[in-house]
């Protein structure tokens, strides 16, 4: 039996993530593209990080950066909170949450990622980072309200 995926699907990282970071299939949707970026954070993949982000989103000093993060950054979880279509059927966007520890302190993201897909293939453009309400249900999927969770 295979290990859990680390994109937290539920499924086995044999049948989720892990023909795309092995170079074996595409995602085939925005979401599962997000997914497989995470487990890809999670494996230090950086390979598929590069090739997956936008090539006019590239910086210079991108490699670097990640490879960098990867050093001091233990991922913990993800929780995909919603997947919309964009304002054309070549973009997509994806809202998150995802747990981390780095150098010893717990943080987290909370993204809406936009996503387009170009011959094909999906790529990561950029995100925006939502602000959740005081009592709105807190984005983790703990089922708490936001400031009773992670807005302490």
């Amino acid at each position: 039996m295979s290990e859990p995926c680390p994109c937290c699907s539920g499924q086995q990282y044999s049948l989720c993530c892990q023909p795309y970071l092995a170079r074996a299939a595409q995602p085939p949707t925005a979401e599962a593209l997000m997914r497989s970026r995470y487990s890809a954070y999670v494996k230090h993949d950086l390979a598929w990080l590069l090739a997956t982000w936008h090539p006019a989103q590239r910086s210079p000093s991108l490699s670097a950066s990640l490879s960098e993060s990867f050093q001091n950054t233990q991922w913990l979880g993800l929780n995909v909170t919603a997947c919309e279509a964009g304002n054309h059927e070549n973009e997509s966007l994806v809202t998150f949450f995802a747990r981390y520890v780095e150098n010893h302190t717990n943080g987290f993201i909370y993204e809406r990622s936009r996503f387009l897909r170009e011959d094909h293939r999906w790529y990561y453009v950029d995100g925006t980072y939502p602000q959740p309400g005081r009592n709105d249900a807190c984005p983790c999927g703990s089922g708490k309200k936001y400031k009773k969770c992670c807005g302490l």
